[in-house]
C-alpha cells in the first residue's frame, strides 16, 4: 500500500510527503491579528496562526502555488521561503510576478519534476475561477494541481485551488481519475460586494465530489480569517447531508493518506 503524510499547517497550507518528495501547497506562515487588502476595497484579518512554522519545515522540494496574489494563499514570510526551495509552481502570470525560476502553467499545462532515486511526479494545473462570472479580472487567475506518479493505487492527488464551482472544475472529472482531493472551500465572501461568493460552499464540494469519487477528500482553507463565511461546522453539516464523508486533519496533526 502507498501512503502520503499530508499535514495541514493552517488556511490552504498543506505538507504532502510521498516516495521521498516533500511538497508544500500555498505557504501562509505570517503570525495572526493582521488585515490585509484583497484590492477593489476588500480585505480581510487572519485570525488564526500557522501549526508550524518556517524554520520547523523540512527541506521543500517544491511549493504548489494555486496563485500569489492574495495574502490567504502567500503572505510575507511564505514569500520570503520561496527561494529557499527546489521549485515554485504556479499560474503563469505568478510566474512573472515572482521570477527566480518560477515556473508558470497555463491550464492543462503540465511539468515534471524528476530527482535521483524518486519517481517523476506529474503536475497537471487544472482551472480555477476565484469568483463568479467576469471577475477573472478583478480577482487574478488561479490554478489547482493534480499530481500523478509511478504506483498511484488510487488516482491523482489533487489541490482543488480556490474556486467557485463551475464547468472548469467539473472537468477535471473527465480528465483524472481522482483519488485523493484536498478540496478548498469556505464559501468566501466581502462585504463590498455583498451575497457574491469566491470560493466553494460544503454544498458545492458534495456536488463535485458526487462527479470525481475521489477515496478521499480532505477540506481546507475554510477558516482561520475572517472572510470565509462557512466554518467547519457549515462545511461538515452540508457533507452530511450529501452523504460525503471527509478526512478532517486537524492544524499540525500529520494524516496518513492511501494514495
Amino acid at each position: 500500500m502507498s501512503l502520503a503524510r499530508i499535514t495541514h499547517i493552517g488556511g490552504p497550507t498543506t505538507l504532502i510527503e510521498v516516495d521521498g518528495w516533500r511538497l508544500l501547497t500555498d505557504p501562509t506562515f505570517d503570525p495572526p491579528g493582521r488585515r490585509y487588502s484583497f484590492g477593489w476595497g476588500s480585505s480581510s484579518v487572519k485570525l488564526v496562526g500557522p501549526a508550524l512554522g518556517v524554520d520547523e519545515l523540512p527541506e521543500i522540494d517544491a511549493v504548489l502555488l494555486t496563485h500569489d496574489q492574495h495574502a490567504d494563499n502567500l503572505d510575507d514570510l511564505g514569500r520570503a521561503l520561496l527561494p529557499r526551495v527546489g521549485a515554485v509552481v504556479t499560474t503563469v502570470t505568478g510566474a512573472a510576478r515572482l521570477g527566480g525560476g518560477a515556473v508558470g502553467l497555463a491550464p492543462w499545462a503540465v511539468h515534471t519534476l524528476n530527482r535521483p532515486g524518486r519517481p517523476p511526479l506529474s503536475i497537471t494545473a487544472t482551472p480555477c475561477r476565484h469568483g463568479p462570472p467576469l471577475s477573472r479580472s478583478i480577482t487574478g487567475d488561479v490554478i489547482g494541481f493534480a499530481v500523478e506518479w509511478p504506483g498511484q493505487e488510487h488516482g491523482a492527488l489533487w489541490v482543488s485551488g480556490d474556486s467557485v464551482l463551475y464547468d472548469g472544475m467539473r472537468q477535471v472529472g473527465g480528465r483524472f481519475d481522482v483519488g485523493t482531493v484536498l478540496l478548498h472551500l469556505g464559501a468566501v465572501r466581502f462585504g463590498v460586494t455583498g451575497p457574491l461568493r469566491y470560493s466553494m460552499t460544503g454544498r458545492d464540494g458534495v456536488e463535485l465530489c458526487s462527479l470525481l469519487r475521489p477515496q478521499t477528500v480532505i477540506p481546507v482553507h475554510y477558516e482561520g480569517w475572517s472572510h470565509f463565511s462557512q466554518g467547519r461546522s457549515g462545511v461538515a453539516g452540508a457533507f452530511a447531508a450529501g452523504g460525503l464523508e471527509a478526512r478532517w486533519l486537524e492544524l499540525g496533526v500529520t494524516g496518513l493518506v492511501s494514495v
